[in-house]
């Protein structure tokens, strides 16, 4: 195998292209970068002997099909939704496929095509989902293996700017896709207590968070992430009756966070007609009754908020008071809002940006009960070489690699959390200061 394709190179693909290029330098690899925007992809490639970068719209059939039949390896870094097409496409032209993205129903349902056809997918292979995976998983084994029964296990992680780069009233910077910061958590999150299921609808979300303490930097907010309750047969642990899975972020996001759902703005069901004409405070005025008033008043008379609070100064600094037009023609609210976050929440060129990840097992070992606290902290170099990038990256360049060599035998679709994945990715990833600090207590 000598060829890998790398479709989108967008904000978090820096850290990937560069690695699978340094392999290719080595390993006489080429490898091809494509990309709606050819020019993103000519930034990240650089004119390295060993790639290319290319246009490509991955809704040209044909297009798409042609570049991935030249490929052994095809990496997709495409929303969530497009990988379907490129899976399809690899099944048919026999090529393996990474992803760092949520497997879905329709991706698993591939799995014995991709099976019989001795191809590896390989999904959720990036930061959170990963890194969590296969931390959480060297632990989980390490303790059944001296014998140990969990009883409880919580696994956090967080994209969260870093405090010396901390300047903005919502403690917060963009720093992955702002399109999924928007949507993030809608749906049911799920997780399971004391053997109760636990369900928290979207509406309670960012109201419904708890606060976790990360070695020597004080304390997070933490809310539900998803379906927890998805990893209890994959991690082996059909039986705990402890599960839950969070997102971490800096103290006062979560208010602020849950005063744009109430108000409605992360909706993206529906356009507003004549947003390309009208003002934000137009827009903000379109929520609220009429009455006695400014718009900010009544906004915050909706949510419940006293007018000079913290929450309302946050959306104050977004600029959605502002008598300043909109000028996005027929946009969805959700639309509207990203906008706003990429303006006022974008890294500047020497902010650093910081992953968080704390796992805890609660088990029994001996008739004794003990915590085991892993934590990761891994901060940015500035707004290209990110850590999100890295730990989205890496980790996909290390498997890429693996698969290019032949050292992977798991084929089907998967996530990682076999051994045979997780201790050498984990490993490599220690070179790059992915370390975690643990410590375990007696309960």
């Amino acid at each position: 195998m000598n060829n890998i394709l790398i479709i989108g190179a967008g904000r978090s693909s820096s850290a990937l292209i560069n690695y699978v290029l340094k392999q290719a330098s080595e390993k006489n690899w080429f490898v091809t970068v494509a990309d709606a925007d050819p020019s993103l992809a000519e930034q990240k490639v650089k004119n390295h002997p060993n790639g290319r970068a290319t246009w490509l719209d991955v809704m040209k059939v044909n297009d798409r099909r042609e570049m991935i039949g030249r490929a052994d390896v095809v990496v997709s870094l495409l929303p969530a939704h497009l990988h379907l097409e490129v899976a399809h496409d690899c099944i048919k032209l026999k090529k393996h496929l990474i992803t760092a993205s949520y497997v879905s129903k329709e991706m698993y349902r591939l799995g014995d095509e991709a099976r019989d056809r001795e191809l590896i997918f390989m999904g959720e292979m990036g930061l959170d989902p990963g890194i969590d995976h296969m931390s959480a998983m060297e632990q989980i084994d390490e303790i059944k293996a001296k014998g140990g029964k969990l009883t409880a296990f919580r696994s956090y992680t967080g994209g969260v700017v870093a405090p010396e780069s901390d300047d903005n009233p919502w403690n917060y910077k963009i720093t992955w896709n702002p399109r999924n910061v928007v949507l993030a958590g809608q749906g049911t999150a799920q997780y399971l207590k004391n053997e109760k299921l636990k369900f928290v609808p979207y509406n309670r979300l960012f109201k419904e968070y708890w606060l976790t303490d990360i070695n020597g930097l004080g304390e997070y907010e933490v809310y539900v992430n998803r379906d927890s309750l998805l990893y209890r047969e994959v991690y082996g642990l059909e039986g705990i009756p402890n599960i839950i899975r969070g997102t971490i972020r800096h103290r006062g996001f979560c208010d602020a966070w849950n005063a744009l759902v109430k108000i409605g703005l992360t909706d993206g069901s529906y356009p507003i007609l004549d947003s390309g004409s009208i003002t934000f405070h137009e827009w903000m005025e379109a929520y609220v009754e009429e009455g006695s008033g400014s718009v900010k008043e009544r906004i915050a008379n909706l949510i419940k908020e006293d007018v000079n609070s913290p929450v309302m100064k946050k959306l104050e600094w977004l600029g959605l008071f502002r008598k300043k037009k909109i000028r996005l023609k027929n946009a969805t609210p959700a639309l509207i809002l990203e906008k706003l976050l990429l303006e006022k929440l974008k890294l500047k060129e020497d902010d650093k940006d910081m992953i968080v990840m704390k796992h805890e097992f609660e088990y029994e070992l001996a008739g004794k009960m003990k915590l085991l606290t892993s934590t990761l902290v891994l901060k940015g170099h500035d707004n290209e070489d990110t850590a999100m990038s890295r730990l989205v990256g890496l980790p996909l360049g290390i498997f890429v690699k693996m698969v290019m060599e032949g050292r992977i035998n798991s084929t089907g679709v998967n996530i990682p959390v076999m051994k045979e994945v997780y201790e050498p990715v984990l490993k490599e990833l220690q070179e790059f200061g992915v370390v975690f600090e643990e410590k375990e207590t007696d309960l």
